[in-house]
């Protein structure tokens, strides 16, 4: 679509189905649907409302992200777009959708075991299921560092295939 759309013609579902289109700037196989950020869609009169947690209060890919998001409904032919950002509740590595956990594993990072709700002990790098390398899939592995390529991931190394890799840490 290139011309503007009539914001009745265009339903909640089909923004999601845009928005599953934009990805992520630090991970760039998931989308900002599957990554969980898109709280809600809405309609403000002719004006799409786009409202995203991000996933800590000072994620430096917040303002790519959302110019990413203006920039595809603009080009879908959404005229008046706005970004609406909500902070509570905080987002969780809960919010990540299957599609997202398969797409972390095919990209070499291992996606949460954990249900944030359930992580007592994380912080201090105590794991209840072993964290599985997303390469061979052994769960012989050993934690690095608490801190990975970003700070919401870990590294880890396999110790069967040898491998270093990162698992993106339930929170």
């Amino acid at each position: 679509m290139n011309a503007d759309v009539a914001t009745d013609s265009v339903s909640v579902q089909q923004v999601m189905q845009w928005l599953a289109l934009v990805p992520d700037p630090e991970i760039p196989v998931l989308s900002v649907v599957d990554l969980g950020i898109i709280r809600e869609v809405s309609w403000d009169g002719a004006t799409c409302v786009v409202t995203i947690t991000p996933t800590y209060s000072g994620c430096p890919a917040m303002q790519e992200i959302s110019a990413h998001v203006v920039d595809t409904l603009r080009q879908k032919g959404l005229a008046s777009v706005r970004i609406q950002t909500r902070l509570s509740p905080a987002w969780t590595t809960d919010w990540l959708t299957p599609a997202g956990h398969a797409a972390l594993k095919r990209y070499g990072i291992a996606p949460p075991k954990e249900k944030a709700i359930d992580i007592s002990g994380l912080a201090r790098g105590v794991h209840r299921a072993p964290v599985q390398c997303p390469r061979c899939g052994s769960d012989a592995t050993r934690l690095v560092s608490q801190f990975g390529s970003t700070s919401c991931k870990a590294l880890y190394r396999c110790s069967h295939c040898g491998e270093p890799f990162d698992y993106f840490k339930a929170h």
